[in-house]
């Protein structure tokens, strides 16, 4: 799963949200790392909606102009989760070799 992939699905787990308010929702999340174009944005999200991991949920018109919203469905949480744990995994075990190295802080000095 891609980086872009796994943050659209994680901006999507608390409430739907309109193309933009994905892009917001994504750069907020990777703290600016990671800013969606729209291009990338529509490509993701359509190929969630064919996984059967994201479908639309509404649209409404704003300043003329629809929005289209997204939600997360319970193949898409599922799919989450499962990712999440294995980059866990991932980030525990990189951590464990660069501090057997002396190159990385213990997990509380990370996390603060």
């Amino acid at each position: 799963m891609s980086e872009q992939t796994f943050l659209v699905l994680t901006a999507l787990a608390d409430e739907p949200r309109h193309g933009y308010g994905v892009v917001q929702r994504v750069q907020e999340l990777s703290d600016g790392r990671v800013r969606l174009r729209v291009g990338t944005l529509y490509g993701v999200l359509d190929r969630l909606v064919a996984d059967g991991w994201a479908e639309p949920d509404r649209e409404e018109i704003h300043q003329g102009r629809l929005r289209r919203y997204y939600r997360l469905t319970g193949a898409g949480e599922t799919a989450l989760a499962e990712q999440t744990r294995r980059l866990a995994a991932n980030v525990d075990a990189a951590s464990a070799v660069l501090r057997a190295r002396g190159h990385w802080p213990r997990s509380a000095e990370v996390r603060a």
